[in-house]
């Protein structure tokens, strides 16, 4: 029975494929082997060794015994994807190859050392390949003049195991000593990205899993140069950290001594990049000789023509407030191109927050809007037989109603790994179709990780200090659900020296047991008595509780409970639309019989008891070290001192160290008791005489 259905399933998909080639003339893809068509179907354990029974979230990979390290060291784009869809052919019977694109903060080789896999560092790409170019069954050639090509070659690799290459590289491999067939070349093949997704989708959707969905930009940015804006003047700064938008105003800035080039250039950058409160722009209007020569909206289709470099920057698309902001280490620049003979040329700019804006009349050496092709999540993706794409969730209603058809062909309770270009909106989007999301894009060798055995460790709880008439406060670090920062930064962030100084809770994805169980072991073994981990937004993955289908959300969140007791927690840090936690979803949290609820983010703490049982407590954020000690405080300034008062404090994991938390607590004085999270709740409970979670 399950043979005649496959069969069923791939001559459907073939009787599509012809016909599309008919009606539309697309000839240049071979059909699909008949033996990759059960890879939608869930097994326990497939040809390849690849354990993913049906209550398992994510698969696990067999255990590696010795890995070929190649470091590229931020190398050639193509080279990395094509090496990376190559490690996800080589590493589903045994991790093998472990790739290194890029220097990350934790240190290239930290994880591998603490890991004590044996390994051979190469230098030369072209080891890999000559060691493992065999186990391909030859290469995919991507479009250079459409890079979401990329993504759907990414796609065909897995199901053919093929390498994904440039057309550069494809003359290499099918020279001598390869000689490697070409499986499929996707040049001229596609008009438009939507046009590639929705063949993908008609073509490609039956043979991959439906057991996951992989969302990846085609290329990523380039770096620039770290001299790429010597020639910038500062010409108008905040000096205060405003987070309020209390100093929105039009600012017209004199940009006459930057006439005389070709061209000038006007760049926004955070003032105060570690709070995360950039400028916001709204309306830019520029005036040569007193005429208008450009006049737009931020995130608007007429800015597109004046932006030179993106920089991350990104946008807010409400309908009466769009704006272009950039936070951190973003940036965006504008290119004005002056007539011939200008003599005064400004620009008024509706603008607010932290905003730094500097002029050149000479052009930056480089634009990060440059794109190139990376590997990444692409080993994964290929191991997985994956379907691989990148629709907008927010900005173009084609592509948005595809995004909507992929997201409704899977079952509730899927994983979304990537990202995606608006992620309120695309983390909303998912959530309706019961999907819930692992922002995976930057996550490095997760065809290796998944498969290093280590255990789950339960933190020791400890007891809850005397319940007395004082200021509670407890701290929680912000963004565990993000699979490649617990990879990465959090690392960081682990090796602070003021980590276990004060008790922080911190958020972290309880699917770290399926993706990267050594991850999850290192943090629990590593805890001191003040670190406690709790469940990233908002349970195992992040999702917009209220948005997920309510019939289906006790279900949901009941598997996710065994990945939580799993990981040794009864504490949930959730993110949702609603500001205060509809009844529907507090009785599906109040089933897990968990001790509390972290929920959203606000300028102050508020506490409740959900569904008479679940204590739930919205964190309070402010923008720096003081900000938050002034939060407290000012939150604390009206309490009578005749019960206790609750205040939990998120804590941004980007702009944040437990250093940063162990001066908060310093400058708190002693009716405050700083506590973690279990403790906090134990606390919340007695105060409201509530039994003890179980």
């Amino acid at each position: 029975m399950v043979k005649t259905v496959l069969l069923r399933r791939l001559s459907f998909s073939l009787l599509i494929a012809t016909l599309f080639s008919v009606c539309f003339g697309f000839t240049g893809i071979s059909n699909i082997p008949s033996a990759h068509a059960a890879s939608s179907s869930s097994s326990s354990v497939n040809a390849s060794g690849v354990q993913w029974p049906d209550n398992q979230a994510l698969p696990r990979f067999p255990a590696p015994h010795h890995l070929d390290v190649i470091d590229l060291e931020n190398g050639p784009g193509d080279v990395s994807l094509m090496l990376s869809t190559l490690e996800g052919i080589a590493n589903r019977t045994q991790p093998r190859i472990y790739l290194i694109e890029h220097t990350h903060d934790e240190g290239s080789y930290t994880w591998l050392n603490d890991s004590h896999i044996p390994y051979q560092v190469h230098q030369d790409p072209w080891e890999i390949v000559n060691k493992y170019y065999h186990e391909a069954k030859g290469i995919i050639i991507y479009d250079p003049n459409l890079l979401d090509s990329i993504d759907v070659a990414t796609t065909l690799a897995g199901l053919k195991d093929g390498m994904v290459v440039s057309p550069t590289l494809a003359q290499t491999l099918t020279a001598a000593p390869y000689h490697m067939p070409v499986l499929d070349d996707l040049r001229g093949n596609f008009s438009s990205a939507l046009d590639a997704y929705t063949w993908e989708f008609q073509n490609l959707w039956p043979q991959t899993t439906h057991r996951m969905l992989i969302g990846l930009r085609p290329t990523t940015n380039i770096q620039v140069p770290p001299d790429n804006w010597k020639d910038f003047q500062t010409v108008l700064q905040e000096s205060k950290q405003l987070t309020d938008g209390s100093n929105r105003q039009t600012y017209t800035i004199d940009l006459s001594n930057f006439l005389g080039g070709d061209a000038v250039y006007l760049r926004f950058q955070d003032a105060f990049p570690n709070d995360g409160w950039g400028p916001s722009v709204h309306q830019v209007t520029a005036n040569a000789d007193g005429n208008v020569i450009a006049q737009f909206t931020g995130c608007s289709q007429q800015e597109e023509q004046y932006i030179f470099d993106h920089g991350n920057s990104s946008c807010d698309l409400s309908q009466t407030n769009a704006h272009r902001f950039a936070d951190g280490k973003s940036y965006f620049v504008y290119r004005f191109v002056p007539p011939a003979g200008t003599k005064q040329l400004t620009v008024s700019v509706d603008m607010w927050n932290q905003f730094l804006v500097s002029a050149s009349k000479v052009a930056p050496a480089a634009s990060s809007d440059q794109q190139v092709p990376f590997g990444y999540l692409r080993d994964y993706a290929v191991a997985n037989h994956a379907f691989v794409f990148w629709l907008t969730a927010s900005m173009d209603p084609n592509q948005i109603a595809l995004f909507n058809k992929i997201l409704a062909a899977v079952k509730p309770g899927t994983p979304y790994l990537g990202w995606f270009d608006d992620e309120p909106a695309g983390v909303k989007m998912a959530s309706q179709h019961g999907v819930y999301v692992l922002a995976a894009d930057w996550f490095s060798n997760l065809t290796v990780w998944s498969g290093v055995p280590a255990p789950s460790l339960k933190i020791k709880p400890i007891a809850a200090p005397p319940l007395q008439n004082k200021v509670y406060v407890t701290f929680v670090v912000s963004d565990g659900d993000n699979l490649q920062y617990d990879e990465h930064y959090m690392r960081v962030l682990w090796d602070d020296p003021g980590r276990g100084k004060v008790p922080l809770n911190w958020s972290i994805n309880p699917l770290l047991i399926d993706a990267a169980p050594f991850f999850l072991n290192y943090y629990q073994r590593t805890a001191t008595s003040n670190d406690l981990l709790v469940a990233a937004p908002s349970g195992a993955g992040y999702f917009y509780p209220s948005q997920w289908p309510q019939d289906n959300l006790p279900t949901y969140l009941q598997q996710s409970n065994k990945y939580l007791r799993a990981m040794g927690t009864d504490i949930i840090y959730a993110l949702d639309t609603s500001s205060t936690m509809p009844a529907s979803v507090g009785q599906a949290y109040a089933q897990m019989k968990l001790n509390g609820v972290f929920y959203n983010i606000s300028n102050q703490s508020t506490a409740s008891v959900v569904n008479g049982n679940l204590p739930v407590s919205t964190q309070l954020n402010a923008s720096s070290d003081d900000a938050v000690v002034n939060a407290i405080q000012q939150q604390a300034a009206n309490w009578d001192g005749k019960s206790p008062l609750f205040i939990s404090v998120s804590l941004i994991a980007w702009n944040t160290t437990a250093t940063d938390a162990v001066y908060i607590a310093q400058h708190l004085d002693n009716k405050y008791s700083v506590v973690r999270g279990d403790q906090f709740f134990q606390l919340t409970r007695e105060a409201n005489h509530l039994p003890p979670a179980r």
